[in-house]
């Protein structure tokens, strides 16, 4: 699917920051709507896992995208989540490692890792109804959607959120990586909500996304 065309599936596009509570939202949200749910920084880091594991230098970009390109990434859906695979292997207890925290941003800023990831992420929505996370999902790999919400919160809370889950990557520059690479940078999408989770439940957030999908005519299937 080109980037100006609709999918066949509607799709929530949750973007925002590290730490923003968008994975926690995200997920509560689709259990809520009956949607599939899909964490794009996930496969960004299958994927750097994948280059680590083939003793790759993620340095060396047309190393990293060559072995993307030969690679062969697939989903399956499990309890309604969208699980990566990687030449056959799941690479999920794996995914928050240091190694991958550290090398993720460099891997995720390759232009041609990118095109192969959105074009599998729109693979996805022509079989399901999504609620997908990421950094660029109402900016760049879905544009068309209606449906498009930017969380975000302060660094200081941030921070504390990043701490208690036990990562120990540093906000600022995580956020200076992603916003500021040349292809596909965190920004708020033009017609996004934003949403500040500062001092927010995750109850309460997923209660205001779904009551502005409402005024906009989705309505929850499992609410």
């Amino acid at each position: 699917m080109q980037s100006g065309q609709q999918s066949s599936h509607r799709v929530v596009a949750i973007d925002g920051p590290a730490a923003s509570g968008k994975s926690s939202v995200t997920r509560e949200l689709a259990r809520r709507l009956g949607f599939a749910y899909l964490n794009s920084g996930a496969i960004y880091r299958a994927i750097t896992w994948h280059i680590l594991q083939k003793g790759i230098d993620v340095g060396e970009s047309d190393r990293v995208a060559h072995a993307v390109e030969s690679a062969q990434i697939t989903c399956c859906l499990r309890d309604n989540e969208l699980c990566i695979f990687i030449d056959n292997v799941d690479p999920g207890d794996y995914l928050r490692d240091d190694r991958v925290n550290e090398s993720v941003s460099r891997v995720s800023s390759i232009p041609r890792v990118r095109e192969i990831v959105v074009e599998k992420m729109r693979e996805h929505a022509q079989g399901r109804d999504l609620v997908i996370e990421g950094r660029d999902i109402g900016s760049v790999v879905f544009p068309d959607t209606a449906y498009k919400f930017y969380v975000d919160a302060s660094p200081e809370v941030r921070l504390r959120r990043r701490a208690a889950q036990g990562q120990r990557d540093e906000i600022t520059m995580r956020d200076h990586a992603d916003s500021s690479r040349p292809v596909s940078p965190l920004v708020v999408a033009k017609d996004a909500c934003i949403i500040d989770t500062s001092h927010l439940t995750i109850e309460q957030v997923v209660n205001e996304i779904i009551g502005r999908l409402e005024q906009n005519g989705l309505l929850p299937s499992a609410a």
